[in-house]
């Protein structure tokens, strides 16, 4: 079963269009270069009893913050995890919320 086709682009049967416009990217700035705020401040040790620091690294609903969006090296992201894993075993940290941070 054959189907009819417009005869509009490049493609095999296709004709070019010089009237179509093509969209440009916008003058796109480029973002800061993330950092890890441990290796810069010097800091070794991740307390876990610190809920309010470990805040910073849990979204609204509880979850871990990616390395991606935080900026953190995979070896504090590994201790940040940590951290908020047994943050959450002393019932610190919620384990799940609904706008934990809404305060």
């Amino acid at each position: 079963m054959a189907f009819n086709k417009p005869t509009t682009g490049t493609g095999p049967g296709g004709k070019f269009d010089p009237k179509m416009k093509y969209m440009t990217p916008q003058n796109v700035e480029p973002q800061k270069k993330k950092y890890c705020r441990f290796k810069k401040s010097g800091i070794k040790y991740i307390d876990y009893k610190d809920e309010k620091f470990l805040i910073r690294f849990v979204n609204d609903q509880g979850k871990v913050l990616p390395r991606r969006l935080t900026g953190t090296s995979l070896k504090y992201q590994r201790k940040v995890a940590t951290a908020v894993k047994r943050a959450r075993h002393l019932a610190l940290l919620p384990y799940v919320a609904d706008l934990l941070k809404t305060k």
